[in-house]
């Protein structure tokens, strides 16, 4: 069995590369509705926040990155959800 690498992907507040566990997802399912992903597993379109930063999810909202990069309109309730779930972290 071949040993997989490292899987990377970029922070769309901070757009750095990062280990693919250090991240939360957010997920867009082929049904319209936003959730986050815990599993990395869900169908749909993924965009990924640094874990451990506050800022990198407020960037990314202020500048309406979470909307045009999952091409719907993000929930309010999905948005106080991410940050209480950084705020915790």
């Amino acid at each position: 069995m071949k040993n997989r690498g490292v899987l990377f992907r970029r922070c769309i507040g901070c757009n750095e590369r990062r280990n693919k566990y250090e991240l939360i997802r957010i997920c867009r399912t082929p049904d319209k509705i936003v959730k986050i992903d815990e599993t990395y597993k869900f169908d749909g379109r993924g965009v990924y926040v640094c874990k451990d930063n506050l800022k990198c999810l407020e960037k990314s909202i202020k500048f309406n990155k979470l909307c045009r990069s999952l091409k719907i309109e993000i929930p309010l309730e999905v948005v106080n959800e991410l940050q209480n779930k950084l705020g915790k972290i």
